[in-house]
């Protein structure tokens, strides 16, 4: 592929054009000929993303049983007792009195659990690109065919952490005039429109202010025009007044941890939002290439959720993206309802999560502050 570089030299020729026209930012069409794989490719990259080779296929009829034998954490009277004092004291109107003085009738464990699915994928956008060219080589399709997008190799990050890495795609490279400035490494201004000056705007062009001489234009009306410093004409940024740009293809490859969460709520009483705050104890595990939805769960509502995460991601990144690994996890988030009287009275609160956080709405012993 041969480019002539030397009909146009920086700064040469007429200077007209202004900051608002500029040329077709793709590269030349004889480019485009040349590059089998990347007819699509456009500036920006805008939904060009590259579906992966067929995926590979796992085993439909595996499923996942997840074990039926844990360590439940309980939740004993001293436990719940110094976790209502540490919510009390954090609370600048909450007496601590009913920590100290209550009587417990009752534990209910309540305890729920989280289902967790993660699909790590990798999706492929190649998209014109382009640098001031400054006599760098330009790696065409002279030196071989470009290889395809799914065919260059990457180093992945770890497993499950979002990343993202951008190369340039071998034998894709050419050299065009620069769009903005055809050419000529400086373009005419389109605030003076080439004059190197403007209309003074306190006399407005007219010299004279309140019958008095204006002082910025000095009495002649006009000004140095900013933009360009008096010029009439600004250098091209784009090409940074080189006139000419090297074009080729860059990789962007993405690689996202797709999340899916969902709890089996059974109305324990607590806000489900409040589980998002706490961490649970992992029950189960599962990471594969592809993972299948669990079954037997002794409750019926992770076995759901878990076909309901499986299938949804499945139906959004097969054939779209690559697909690198697959990770579900089950936690036990500990729940309790705690029963006590405290001065002749009924109440109960929540303790939950492994961190023993309190979810009291009705708390018995609150006063009104006032700040002085």
């Amino acid at each position: 592929m041969d480019f002539n570089t030397s009909t146009v030299g920086p700064g040469e020729g007429d200077v007209d054009g202004t900051e608002d026209e500029e040329g077709p930012t793709a590269p030349p069409a004889e480019m485009l000929e040349d590059l089998a794989g990347y007819e699509g490719t456009i500036s920006l990259g805008d939904g060009n993303v590259v579906p992966p080779p067929a995926l590979r296929l796992g085993n439909e009829s595996e499923q996942h049983v997840p074990p039926l034998e844990w360590r439940i954490p309980t939740v004993t009277e001293d436990v719940a007792r110094h976790a209502l004092y540490q919510f009390a004291a954090s609370r600048c109107c909450y007496q601590t009195s009913p920590s100290q003085d209550m009587v417990f009738q009752d534990l209910k464990p309540l305890n729920t659990y989280r289902y967790h699915l993660e699909t790590f994928t990798e999706v492929r956008l190649p998209e014109w690109v382009h640098v001031p060219f400054t006599g760098q080589k330009v790696d065409s399709s002279d030196y071989g065919s470009p290889p395809l997008p799914w065919d260059i190799a990457v180093k992945a990050p770890p497993m499950f952490q979002n990343h993202t890495h951008k190369v340039p795609v071998p034998h894709t490279a050419g050299v065009k005039k620069c769009h903005k400035c055809r050419g000529r490494g400086k373009y005419k201004c389109a605030k003076c429109w080439g004059k190197g000056n403007i209309k003074c705007a306190p006399c407005r062009g007219h010299g004279i202010v309140r019958n008095k001489r204006c002082l910025p234009c000095h009495g002649t009306g006009v000004i140095r025009c900013g933009p360009c410093l008096g010029r009439g004409t600004r250098t091209c940024q784009v090409c940074k007044a080189r006139g000419w740009l090297l074009f080729y293809i860059q990789l962007t490859v993405k690689w996202v941890n797709n999340a899916f969460e969902q709890i089996a709520d059974q109305e324990v009483g607590l806000p489900v939002t409040l589980f998002s705050k706490v961490t649970g104890q992992n029950i189960f595990v599962d990471e594969s290439y592809q993972v299948y939805p669990v079954l037997g769960f002794p409750d019926p509502l992770i076995d759901q959720a878990s076909y309901k995460g499986v299938q949804e991601h499945q139906q959004r990144f097969a054939g779209k993206t690559r697909i690198l690994q697959q990770r579900q996890t089950i936690e036990l988030i500990p729940v309790t309802q705690v029963h006590f009287q405290w001065k002749g009275r009924t109440h109960d609160y929540f303790v939950y999560g492994t961190e023993n956080k309190v979810y009291a709405p009705h708390y018995p012993a609150k006063c009104c502050c006032t700040i002085l």
